[in-house]
């Protein structure tokens, strides 16, 4: 198993390199660059000087583009200019923000642990609610709980988050004013008392934490449900049971566990997840968080920005896969890795 371990380990490098050669090579073609955003910038302020009726079209010389080329890496060929910025990845250097000019680590880290506090509060809710609901669906199927159930989960399933989101802010917070209309806290939020400033983080945090997890409910319940039917059908709960083994004893002490290796196989998965949030969900409520920012530098062509969430997202996902496998062997003591 250690070995097995040691290969996936190893198998990270040449997974990154894929992945943000792709990505680093997009940006590079993409149009509405930084050097695209200067000189149309340059042209909207020569229209207003000029008037209209101005006859020069291109307000940078050759020289002054040639010079922004340099200053932002794209004088260089594709793979020189990776190379270039894979080693200074390597030295814990993301770059430099081509809008706010500020390091794009420490636009990251301050953002961090908004998307933390609520991807745990949301993985936590999620595992502890949908487990003993899928569970208690499966005991009761077909039951008036199972159908009521069912349909409330389908009913959220059906719907995207942030439209959830969009919904429960006309609802909830612009008609009703119950909730706040977005952010993570107040404006006045350093004045409070330290019950008050708790309680203003509860009350920011009630509507983006209903979208967040309004659409992980179905998939969750239904799966721990279908895999512990699965598992009650099989024969080796049936015979259990015909020996005269109560039926709650072979749920939990058989049938469960069995049923938490396709959970367990999720959990490493949700990591990525956790940390770099959602961005439409964080767009609609305004939250500085990895979600947002991410969305913002996609939009604004802030490729430094964008390549540095996808090296810690990229990471995360890869780390969570064999944090998956790893769950699936304490859960299975079956599983043999070769």
């Amino acid at each position: 198993m250690t070995t097995y371990f040691i290969r996936r380990l190893l198998l990270i490098i040449p997974t990154f390199f894929g992945i943000t050669v792709m990505v680093f090579t997009i940006t590079r073609f993409v149009p509405g660059g930084p050097i695209e955003r200067i000189i149309a910038q340059a042209q909207q302020m020569q229209t207003m000087g000029m008037g209209s009726s101005g006859g020069q079209n291109q307000p940078l010389s050759e020289e002054q583009i040639g010079e922004l080329k340099k200053y932002y890496g794209f004088d260089k060929p594709v793979l020189i200019s990776y190379f270039l910025w894979l080693g200074k990845v390597m030295r814990g250097d993301l770059g430099t923000s081509t809008r706010y000019y500020d390091p794009v680590w420490d636009m990251i880290r301050e953002r961090i642990p908004v998307s933390l506090y609520f991807g745990l509060i949301s993985m936590i809710l999620v595992y502890g609610v949908c487990i003993p609901l899928g569970i208690a669906k499966a005991v009761r199927h077909k039951t008036a709980f199972d159908n009521a159930s069912s349909v409330i989960v389908f009913i959220g399933y059906a719907i995207p988050g942030w439209v959830v989101g969009v919904l429960m802010l006309v609802v909830f917070a612009s008609y009703w004013e119950i909730f706040p209309l977005g952010g993570f806290v107040s404006d006045d939020f350093e004045d409070f008392t330290l019950i008050r400033q708790v309680w203003d983080v509860i009350r920011h945090t009630v509507l983006p934490l209903i979208a967040y997890i309004i659409g992980s409910f179905t998939v969750m319940t239904f799966l721990m449900k279908n895999t512990l039917m699965d598992n009650l059908a099989a024969d080796y709960v049936r015979t259990a049971i015909a020996k005269g083994l109560p039926f709650r004893k072979a749920v939990f002490r058989h049938a469960l566990r069995n049923s938490l290796i396709p959970i367990a196989t999720h959990f490493g998965n949700n990591i990525s997840v956790i940390l770099t949030g959602s961005f439409l969900i964080e767009k609609v409520f305004n939250i500085n968080g990895m979600g947002l920012l991410g969305y913002e530098s996609v939009v604004e062509r802030d490729y430094p920005v964008v390549l540095g969430i996808l090296v810690i997202s990229s990471l995360l996902l890869m780390i969570g896969n064999i944090l998956s496998d790893i769950c699936v062997a304490i859960v299975d003591p079956r599983v043999q890795f070769k």
